[in-house]
């Protein structure tokens, strides 16, 4: 069951640019891997999923609302949160809606399939596949912190990957060097 894999190692290399203690929306979790993660770092985390059995499962790391965000209303449209985690899902009519969640110093972090995954196994429509940049275009009005794309070969896929940073007031410097996972 999609949220049962060990946590997305590109969270796990961003996590650590987020509020300490932050609100964290987990988008599309699954059964909650990268919940837990998060909600042991220290985050107080709510995961949004249509699958009820998967969110059963992610329910023990935070607060868990079963939503169908794709043919439903977005259920977050008055909240903020100091993060947005995106695995392994894309659904490009909720990009307004996700952004809008993000608090001023507020993190993105964005991780799905791309272009040319459809070469070597699912999904395959370009519906649910990111176009070359697609990620760099959507976060225009952020600040891009990492960007990544390309093929990984464990497992085979073609990816495409963001972080970035809603501007604050007296936005921070990103630290450096970067804390590994």
């Amino acid at each position: 069951m999609h949220g049962t894999e060990q946590p997305s190692a590109w969270v796990q290399r961003w996590a650590h640019l987020i509020r300490p203690n932050g609100r964290v929306l987990d988008v599309a979790c699954g059964a909650g891997r990268h919940m837990r993660f998060l909600s042991a770092q220290g985050h107080t985390v709510t995961g949004v999923d249509r699958n009820a059995d998967a969110l059963a499962l992610a329910a023990s790391a935070g607060q868990t609302v079963l939503a169908d965000i794709e043919n439903g209303p977005w259920p977050y449209a008055s909240q903020t949160f100091d993060a947005v985690v995106v695995t392994n899902y894309l659904w490009r009519p909720l990009f307004p809606d996700m952004l809008a969640c993000l608090a001023e110093g507020g993190v993105l972090i964005y991780e799905t399939f791309a272009a040319g995954n459809e070469t070597v196994g699912k999904p395959s429509r370009p519906d649910f596949l990111l176009q070359p940049a697609e990620l760099l275009q959507v976060t225009q009005g952020l600040r891009t912190v990492a960007f990544e794309e390309g093929f990984e070969s464990s497992p085979e896929r073609f990816v495409q990957r963001i972080v970035a940073v809603r501007s604050s007031a007296k936005a921070e410097p990103v630290r450096w060097p970067l804390k590994r996972a």
